[in-house]
């Protein structure tokens, strides 16, 4: 299936306390720039027919509402951690207008915790006004969305398994770690990749940044975008500017044609 052209909007870029923090005063977090304002991290992919969020964060509503997006075809998860799925009630706005139930793509584990954290969504008796959700199961198969073609690439989050997306010759991860070498051969070919680093050290859960580029030049993705980062990383602009050349950190808003 021949991939159509995909525009990619970063609808935030931050880790799960988003940047500023709550009640942080260091310089990042006080920055008047504009790209140092990360929502937590998802994107937007849309081709002429088909629009799909990648994660539904906490901030979702104000991310859909930004980005102005009027129709949703389906939301796309990578794992069930609460910066990734708490915005999911509001998929209701979208079920008002479209007269129809949120197609909703998951593996098995993320749905088992959908249903605890919406668990009136999935009640046998429910009230007026509840999101509609048709659960999709998805698994490593590759399966499509509309006319979007979209591959998983498992990747360790520590030891919980998160799904990495391939759309095109666009990947996109986070909550990273690990990258197993048969999944690291669904990457190659890339010619951009998105993939997290939190910050500058390291961390148990998370690519550093200098991890995230070593992973880059071992894939040899000539054009690479940092997201999930922290208030830790430093300023958008002073850590940019060190950065090996097709490598940049990714803000919120920042959009990319495919």
């Amino acid at each position: 299936m021949k991939s159509p052209t995909l525009k990619i909007t970063f609808l935030g870029t931050g880790t799960s306390s988003g940047v500023p923090m709550i009640a942080c005063d260091c310089e990042v977090c006080t920055s008047a720039d504009k790209k140092d304002k990360r929502l937590r991290s998802s994107i937007l992919v849309q081709s002429e027919k088909t629009t799909i969020v990648v994660d539904t964060t906490p901030d979702f509503r104000y991310q859909m509402l930004r980005a102005e997006v009027k129709h949703l075809d389906a939301v796309l998860f990578t794992h069930p951690h609460k910066d990734h799925i708490a915005g999911l009630d509001d998929v209701r706005a979208f079920n008002f207008f479209s007269k129809k139930p949120m197609d909703v793509y998951a593996n098995e584990m993320t749905q088992h915790a959908l249903r605890r954290e919406f668990h009136y969504a999935f009640a046998e008796k429910t009230y007026p006004g509840i999101p509609k959700i048709n659960f999709q199961t998805i698994d490593l198969e590759p399966f499509v969305i509309g006319d979007i073609l979209i591959t998983p690439i498992l990747v360790y989050h520590i030891e919980m398994p998160v799904l990495g997306f391939r759309f095109g010759k666009f990947t996109y991860i986070t909550d990273a770690k690990t990258i197993e070498a048969q999944e690291k051969e669904k990457i190659k070919g890339s010619e951009s990749i998105v993939l997290n680093a939190l910050r500058q050290e390291e961390h148990i859960s998370h690519f550093s940044l200098p991890q995230a580029i070593e992973m880059v030049k071992e894939l040899e993705v000539p054009n690479a975008y940092f997201t999930h980062i922290s208030h830790q990383m430093g300023r958008h602009h002073d850590i940019n500017k060190t950065l090996p050349e097709g490598m940049q950190l990714a803000w919120d808003g920042l959009s990319l044609m495919i």
